[in-house]
């Protein structure tokens, strides 16, 4: 990767290997967008950074999340050669400085990883994919259907930034609040007599209100024990991603105790989203406790339900070591202040999967629907199964 430096002719250059690293750090880039910067930087030059970033931020992110790390990647593309080269002395394992290492998002970090010549790739049993590359329809398929229990390293990462990119538009419904609309059979009166003062006070049309829609609220239990850990922060980062904008929306995460990821889910950022949250969780990768964690959400969060409007997706599979009796009362507590109850398990991915666990059992037996989670064309699929149990 050759580093950005305006002085030396070779701009358009430059710009092109910065859309690149922009790509292999998970931002939407193709050439239409790199030719798009391009031209914004010769309308605005190069005398002032701050312009010259703003112009191309404009043409190449379409993302909130992704301004964080344009503008991370570009104040290390784009800066002083001498600095620049104390960087790629740090980004080398050979060199020899001994430099302080600058933190930075994982994104960026991994895209300013030195990459591998094509005669060093690794052994099949090794083999990375490279975020850079053009992947074939076969490849893409591969890891649409892949489980996430049984990818590499280098795969997990990648589906967990593709997996940033499905939507799950969640179901609209009427609100008891109302708005002006041509459908509504409540009159509006004060927009009416406004329209009359201009008529001479003839009431010539009459102005009517309509109920306003708005998404159903979200509240989203996530189990972080051992045998969910795989699925946990992915299924964490395409929630975060997919329910953006979403103006109720909670998240908790439980295993042998609830934890309250609400505010880590308010930073714009998957990353560092995801890096509060691992701060947050203490018991990654222990034991799973349901019943007692909806003890804690009825004591201290039950305001988090709205009415009996809200949506309640647990995410799980069931493996659970605590009470089942527990379970059943705090579960049927929760069924009686939710609109719909649906349980989203990767355990879907056994043709012959049965709830059979005594957990399982209880969750099975309340939970309006049970939808599988344990892959990219499920994640997919999750949106149309919404818009169906809302019409059940």
């Amino acid at each position: 990767m050759q580093l950005g430096d305006s002085r030396a002719g070779k701009f358009a250059d430059n710009i092109a290997g910065f859309g690149r690293a922009l790509r292999r750090a998970g931002v939407r880039m193709d050439s239409s967008r790199i030719s798009l910067a391009q031209q914004a930087a010769s309308l605005v030059g190069v005398k002032r950074k701050d312009d010259l970033s703003a112009a191309m931020e404009a043409v190449m992110v379409s993302r909130e999340q992704d301004r964080e790390v344009f503008r991370e990647l570009f104040d290390v593309f784009f800066r002083d050669p001498k600095v620049a080269h104390k960087l790629l002395a740090q980004m080398l394992p050979s060199a020899e400085s001994k430099a302080e290492p600058v933190k930075r998002r994982p994104r960026v970090q991994e895209a300013l990883a030195p990459q591998k010549a094509f005669g060093n790739l690794p052994k099949p049993s090794e083999e990375q994919v490279d975020l850079d590359a053009a992947m074939t329809a076969s490849d893409v398929d591969r890891l649409r259907h892949a489980d996430f229990n049984a990818l590499g390293a280098s795969e997990y990462r990648l589906v967990e930034r593709l997996a940033r990119d499905v939507a799950m538009p969640v179901p609209f419904v009427p609100s008891r609040r109302t708005r002006p609309g041509p459908r509504g059979t409540q009159l509006h009166w004060a927009r009416t007599f406004r329209h009359a003062l201009r008529t001479g006070s003839e009431l010539v049309e009459l102005r009517k209100l309509q109920r306003a829609r708005e998404p159903l609220p979200l509240l989203v239990l996530v189990d972080v024990s051992g045998s969910m850990e795989r699925y946990a922060r992915l299924l964490l980062a395409f929630l975060h991603a997919a329910t953006r904008g979403q103006r109720r929306r909670d998240v908790f995460a439980f295993g042998t105790h609830l934890t309250d990821l609400t505010p880590a889910f308010r930073i714009a950022d998957s990353d560092a989203m995801l890096a509060a949250a691992g701060a947050a969780i203490s018991d990654y990768a222990g034991g799973t406790r349901l019943g007692e964690s909806l003890t804690t959400l009825r004591e201290r969060h039950a305001r988090k339900l709205v009415g009996r409007r809200t949506l309640v997706l647990v995410i799980s599979d069931g493996l659970d070591t605590g009470e089942p009796a527990q379970l059943a009362t705090e579960l049927a507590w929760l069924k009686r202040r939710c609109r719909s109850l649906l349980w989203l398990n990767p355990l879907l991915r056994y043709d012959g999967y049965a709830p059979l666990a005594r957990g399982a059992a209880v969750l099975h037996r309340h939970a309006d629907r049970m939808l599988a989670v344990h892959n990219l064309g499920k994640l997919e699929e999750l949106a149309a199964h919404l818009a169906a149990v809302m019409k059940t």
